[in-house]
């Protein structure tokens, strides 16, 4: 997925996973006999505790293109690290045209995101942070830009094994 190594792919079996349906598109085929119309969606799912996945669907109707697009979702589930409901650390990501930007917030200061950040981000259980989505704002790149960012990000206990030093001096530096 996005051409990462370090992501750990999880099993949809035993989750209560939650869909969000980011955008649809109607699609429009010329052919000789008119035209035929067809749909594709794009949906993020989440347990809300940090698994998250999401997948894109086509079909002639709306209802059957959301459903190819949460089984497709389903499949392709990824944890991410969330630490008090914010991400360890900032970071950056590009997909296509669209760059993300995440920076982890205190407590209470809520989800400053829009549109395709927002259902992402829900969907992952992180409620503190800020983002800013800068370049298109085309929902399928900014999904993938923002589940870049998400998996890039590394756990403090993978910094502290890495560095050979204890979690406390990782935050304390």
């Amino acid at each position: 997925m996005l051409g990462l190594d370090n992501i750990e792919r999880v099993k949809p079996g035993g989750l209560e996973l939650k869909d969000r349906l980011v955008a649809v598109n109607r699609v429009t085929k010329v052919t000789k006999g008119g035209r035929a119309f067809g749909f594709s969606a794009i949906v993020v799912v989440g347990n809300e505790e940090g698994v998250i996945g999401y997948g894109l669907g086509k079909s002639k109707e709306v209802a059957s293109a959301i459903a190819k697009a949460v089984e497709d979702a389903k499949k392709n589930l990824v944890k991410v690290p969330v630490m008090n409901h914010t991400i360890p650390h900032q970071t950056t990501a590009r997909y296509g045209g669209a760059d993300i930007f995440l920076r982890p917030a205190s407590h209470g200061t809520g989800l400053i995101a829009g549109g395709a950040v927002r259902a992402v981000l829900e969907s992952a259980g992180i409620h503190d942070i800020l983002s800013k989505s800068k370049g298109s704002s085309n929902p399928h790149n900014v999904v993938k830009a923002t589940f870049k960012a998400l998996l890039d990000i590394r756990r403090p206990e993978e910094i502290a094994r890495m560095r050979g030093v204890s979690l406390t001096k990782v935050f304390n530096g």
